[in-house]
């Protein structure tokens, strides 16, 4: 795993390397082991690397045989083997086993469509000398970041936004309709990113960069399949499918030149990951999980009976209200985004110590959720559709209760509370985008406490209008899990979870995260699969839980979907929250960065403070106003942490001259 940059076309090239350093220097912790850079006349590329695969001879930026082909690389290419032995046979010798040199050798032969034979999380940057062209590309879901800007007519793109920034001349401002879109999606839309002018490559895209502009091209897109044509197979059939193909995709990922971990979080879907990884033949396997002091969120009698039934090298931390207050800054600033949860400060605290076992891999569950309907948000829209067919009925919301323990309201005897609260736009259950309407008004409650200016530069827009633009040629006539799977997988998984819970905390300590549900094979078999093999009723991965029969706990086998969670305003304002906490939320600190409302904001604490019962909404809206506050500190008024004192480790450097 590593960190890449550039900019097309290059400056003078001392100054190049000077810049080029700075912003390779930014993002140092994604690949701390070795860089490089390369300069001609029209391009300046580099990268750090977390060296993983070809240890000693894997190090970038790396050419073809006649140099006019250059790269920089960050993730893995698991099938690169194959992919080897497959050039080889037309005729294309290597130098390294490297999977970077893999990608280039695949690109020299078959131009872009190159991409849809990669198996993989990727970010890719190719100088193409030959056609004087830039070209960058992401791996499918976006499991890998990659961000570009344009400024005074050059093309910069880094791994990270901070990287961007030590581009000569880039000032980042915060995009009101970004945060529109943050404080109801928990993201912003791709290609957006929450500072102004600021873009990411989209998952499944790629660009061409000339000297006369760019081009961005989708190479792939989530399979959808209408109910017809559907994967029609009976249960046991379908299990022995996603079997092999899950296998695959594990052994794959068990690929690497240093020792690979794993996530155990007592959950199903670790479980999995974990149970398949031993019978390929990992028996002596490591795995991490986290904890907490609150019993409200703590699963560490689920992990630990998980790590004994499969007999694992196990290590768990502890994680208390301060630590997830302390660690939240840092979060931040790896995260590059408003957050309306804490659940990412654990996820990096648990990297670090990942890291601290002299771990780079780990292989996680994530995916699952969305690809097999274990989402809390899938059974709250059928129940939603259920009770639509008979608004009056007091039986039919009720059932909601299920699924929210965890939730104030759900503790209201008052039946007529809880309609009210769940019945938004209830009757609209053919909108392609019914799944979620719910929850993205809570959310947008937050855009209350924004400032006066803030609402007025987002005047009348609204970001649900333009999702449903997107989605509604995509999705109409498509079952309502369908449906919602689409939002999940468009929206939250690449934006939120792969990134702000995924990528950001990993590679903020140099952990490389790999994820087996992602493998487009298992999601294409996924997203053919019927729904009722997904969920039945309100219970979740049916298929999942059937193939896992006798392979589990029984305890962990049969108990329900529990979303990772964090406290949140124990953690904030409780009696010992850092006082930069308080600083960050004083009505003078609002004031002057202008985003929020003082007075709104100071309602909200005074609540909090005293008390109150606060809803989930509230929660998150104190959540998003601190992250928002600090990313306003770190990147617009640069209070930012210092480059690191030491310099790119191992550095290589090219420059051509003709």
């Amino acid at each position: 795993m590593c960190g890449i940059a550039g900019f097309y076309p290059s400056i003078q090239k001392d100054a190049s390397a000077e810049v080029l350093r700075r912003m390779l220097t930014r993002i140092k912790h994604r690949g701390p082991d070795q860089s490089g850079i390369y300069i001609d006349k029209d391009v300046a590329i580099g990268s750090v690397r977390l060296s993983i695969v070809d240890i000693a001879a894997g190090g970038m930026p790396l050419s073809n045989g006649d140099n006019t082909l250059w790269i920089t690389f960050n993730g893995e290419v698991f099938n690169y083997i194959e992919l080897r032995d497959g050039l080889k046979k037309r005729g294309h010798y290597f130098k390294t086993d490297s999977d970077t040199e893999v990608v280039l050798h695949l690109y020299e032969e078959y131009g872009p469509s190159f991409l849809n034979k990669l198996n993989g999380q990727f970010a890719i940057a190719i100088w193409d000398r030959r056609q004087n062209h830039l070209f960058l590309a992401r791996d499918r879901v976006g499991i890998r970041p990659l961000f570009y800007t344009k400024i005074n007519n050059n093309f910069v793109f880094a791994s990270e936004v901070k990287a961007l920034l030590d581009y000569p001349g880039i000032r980042p401002r915060i995009s009101p309709i970004a945060l529109s879109q943050v404080f109801t999606f928990w993201t912003t839309i791709s290609p957006n990113t929450v500072f102004q002018d600021i873009f990411e490559v989209p998952p499944g895209h790629y660009i061409t960069v000339t000297s006369t502009g760019f081009k961005v091209k989708c190479y792939w897109e989530l399979p959808l399949y209408r109910p017809e044509i559907a994967h029609n197979v009976k249960l046991d059939k379908a299990i022995s499918e996603f079997t092999e193909v899950f296998s695959d995709a594990v052994r794959l990922r068990l690929r690497a030149d240093v020792p690979v971990g794993a996530y155990l979080s007592g959950g199903i879907d670790s479980c999995v990951t974990t149970s398949f990884i031993k019978s390929i033949g990992h028996e002596d396997l490591r795995t991490f999980s986290i904890g907490f002091n609150d019993p409200d969120f703590d699963e560490t009698s689920y992990q630990n009976e998980a790590a004994n039934y499969f007999k694992t090298n196990h290590s768990y931390l502890k994680c208390n209200y301060a630590d997830i207050a302390n660690s939240f800054t840092s979060v931040v600033w790896y995260s590059e985004t408003p957050l309306l949860r804490t659940a990412p400060g654990p996820m990096y605290l648990l990297s670090k110590k990942v890291r601290d076992s002299q771990f780079k891999v780990v292989i996680t569950g994530e995916g699952a959720d969305e690809l097999l309907g274990g989402y809390d948000i899938f059974k709250e829209a059928l129940i939603r559709q259920f009770w639509a067919k008979d608004p009056g009925s007091s039986i039919r919301p009720a059932l909601l209760r299920r699924l929210y323990p965890y939730l104030p309201q759900m503790n209201d005897p008052n039946i007529s509370a809880l309609k009210f609260f769940y019945s938004y736009r209830l009757k609209e259950t053919q909108s392609p985008i019914y799944s979620h309407l719910l929850r993205w008004n809570n959310t947008s409650r937050i855009r209350n406490y924004l400032s006066h200016d803030y609402k007025t530069a987002i005047a009348d827009y609204d970001p649900v209008d333009e999702v449903l633009q997107k989605a509604e040629n995509k999705l109409w006539g498509h079952d309502l899990l369908t449906r919602a799977q689409w939002l999940e997988i468009q929206l939250f998984m690449s934006g939120y979870l792969l990134s702000s819970q995924g990528d950001r905390m990993a590679m903020a300590n140099s952990v490389e995260g790999r994820y087996p549900f992602l493998d487009y094979r298992v999601i294409d078999l996924c997203m053919k699969l019927p729904a009722k093999f997904k969920l039945s009723g309100l219970n979740e991965k049916v298929l999942l839980k059937r193939m896992m029969t006798g392979k589990l706990p029984p305890r962990i086998l049969r108990r329900s979907k529990q979303p990772y969670r964090a406290p949140i305003s124990e953690c904030f304002l409780g009696p010992d929250a850092p006082a930069f906490v308080r600083n960050m939320l004083s009505p003078k600190q609002i004031d002057s960065t202008g985003i929020f409302d003082p007075d709104k904001v100071s309602q909200l604490l005074k609540k909090a403070n005293f008390k109150g019962r606060m809803t989930e909404t509230e929660n998150m809206a104190i959540t998003g106003i601190l992250s928002t506050q600090l990313l306003y500190k770190l990147f617009i008024d640069k209070a930012t942490p210092h480059l690191p004192d030491r310099p790119l480790h191992n550095c290589t450097i090219y420059i051509i001259t003709d």
